[in-house]
């Protein structure tokens, strides 16, 4: 890199949109939405010789460690595939293990390497894979519906190939995310491959009947109020957490929120 590139503020801002898109990509793994509407992400900062810093921060100072570590290894992921990015350094703060997790992933460790010390098993594989099936089925809902919407009935829906479903024309924004988001996690998943292959299966591969589809698509709509329902929790526990409060009275703990005793807040710094 040029002197005159290193110092270039117009690449400097084109690099941090870049790892903004990055991230928008990443999503709570319990909740399948991007961090970035959530709001854990608080800033991004780009160096010259390539090295990115990500700030964030989580609902609760108590969130699982091994959640907090999914989350960052993730934007550590995503942030490393842009091919300029020659460092990656997530850093978690407010949260009980925020040292041993940014600790853990700067140094590319596994989750029970960097937390050893206080004798975890286990890694992230179990628990990643659990988020990606709720993902998975939560996205099929929303396409599922958004099908039903373009005029095809149950028969059609469940002989809908891969091919089919890119050729689909939809009318509005919100079912060309459902197609865009399944479509991503069904070939990531491996359970579509060949434009000729089956669009909508069930989260193990197997083919759904069209007698079968109303059943099914009643499981899929109990993940999915699960995961809003907990989403709205996150959200409304973020909020109370992070307005400015007298630090006086402490931590808002889950039950201050439920119970709408969240400690009065201060005003903020000018």
């Amino acid at each position: 890199m040029g002197a005159s590139e290193a110092h270039d503020p117009r690449l400097a801002q084109a690099r941090t949109e870049q790892v903004w898109a990055r991230l928008g990509e990443v999503t709570d793994p319990e909740l399948d939405e991007p961090v970035t509407e959530l709001g854990f992400v608080e800033d991004v900062a780009v160096d010259e010789a390539g090295g990115v810093a990500v700030g964030f921060r989580l609902p609760t100072y108590w969130c699982s460690p091994n959640f907090a570590y999914l989350i960052a290894d993730d934007i550590a992921r995503a942030v490393r595939a842009l091919p300029w990015v020659a460092a990656v350094r997530p850093e978690l703060r407010d949260h009980m293990s925020a040292e041993a997790v940014n600790r853990g992933v700067g140094a590319g460790l596994g989750f029970a390497a960097a937390f050893a010390e206080f004798a975890v098993e286990g890694d992230l594989d179990g628990l990643r894979e659990t988020f990606r099936r709720k993902a998975f089925q939560r996205r099929q809902e929303a396409l599922v519906l958004a099908l039903r919407q373009a005029g095809l009935d149950d028969a059609a829906i469940v002989a809908t190939r891969l091919c089919d479903l890119d050729a689909i024309t939809f009318a509005t924004p919100e079912a060309e995310r459902a197609r865009r988001r399944y479509r991503a996690i069904l070939v990531e998943r491996g359970l579509a491959r060949r434009p000729g292959d089956a669009a909508v299966v069930s989260v193990d591969g197997a083919p759904i009947a069209a007698a079968g589809l109303k059943a099914h698509l009643q499981g899929l709509r109990s993940v999915r109020i699960n995961m809003e329902a907990n989403g709205a929790l996150c959200r409304g526990l973020l909020e109370a957490r992070y307005r400015d409060f007298d630090p006086a009275a402490g931590e808002p703990t889950l039950a201050d929120f439920m119970l709408d005793r969240v400690p009065p807040r201060a005003a903020a710094p000018a």
